[in-house]
């Protein structure tokens, strides 16, 4: 794989990436300021960020995926999903309060996450892999935040932004993998009480599970694996809907209950 831009380049993006999340700042697009940036390039910047956050003492617990429907995926021309990482303090207790201050634009998606039991040494390559490797299946909010402005970003751009991470909170009524029919899960999203949106499980690839299937084989592609203990959150079922200040959000999840969370503006 040939990479067009130098480490310099890649790390100078990062340190803005990392800063502009740290502040809750707008960042110009790396494609806009650098000819030749590409997803190859993007997986790189977001490779220095976690670097940067582990040396910062952040703990990684996961990972996350972004434009798992095949709706969103036939937009943007992709047929696999982007992925990022997701961390320990990026949590919010189920039915607690998210702070605002330090997010730019931030979005709720309602999403389908796998916690796993044990590590798993090879890429998965089926969903009833997946199935056997996952101790619960368990119902999640995330919160996503785009650093560039209106949501406008391109592929390369926003893997370099982490995939949009920001926070995520999981709560309801975790379930076995053969508890449940992960093609058929409904879910409603509520916004100060009134539903904004509504959904199946199925719209996540046909199944969720589908999405660690990708995962696994892009990690091993890497050389990485799942690790027992993984949290991993498949995508938004339905379309990202804006909050803000004061806004109560909860997610339903059939035979799987309730995810709630709250925006405020400081701690």
């Amino acid at each position: 794989m040939t990479i067009s831009l130098s480490q310099e380049a890649l790390s100078a993006i990062a340190q803005r990436v990392d800063e502009a999340q740290m502040n809750g700042q707008s960042l110009t697009l790396p494609t806009a300021e650098h000819e030749g940036f590409d997803i190859a390039c993007g997986y790189l910047v977001q490779d220095l960020l976690r670097e940067r956050w582990r040396a910062r003492g952040r703990r990684l617990v996961g990972y996350k995926a972004g434009l798992t429907s095949r709706a969103k995926m036939a937009q943007m021309k992709v047929d696999t999903p982007t992925f990022g990482f997701i961390t320990a303090d990026m949590a919010v207790p189920d039915g607690g309060a998210c702070p605002t201050k330090l997010l730019s634009r931030p979005r709720v998606e309602p999403e389908i996450a796998f916690l796993l039991k044990h590590d798993i040494p090879a890429r998965l390559r089926t969903e009833a892999d997946v199935l056997a490797a996952t101790e619960f299946i368990v119902p999640a909010i995330e919160i996503i935040d785009s650093r560039y402005a209106d949501y406008k970003f391109d592929l390369p751009s926003v893997v370099a932004d982490n995939s949009s991470s920001a926070r995520y909170v999981i709560g309801g009524r975790p379930r076995r993998p053969n508890e449940i029919d992960l093609r058929t899960i409904g879910i409603v999203v509520l916004q100060n009480g009134e539903i904004v949106g509504e959904a199946a499980s199925g719209a996540v690839l046909g199944s969720p599970a589908r999405t660690i299937v990708m995962l696994s084989r892009w990690l091993a592609e890497r050389g990485e694996t799942l690790a027992s203990g993984s949290l991993i959150l498949t995508g938004g079922a339905c379309e990202a809907r804006l909050v803000s200040n004061g806004d109560t959000i909860c997610a339903r999840f059939q035979d799987m209950g309730d995810v709630t969370v709250r925006f405020v503006e400081e701690d």
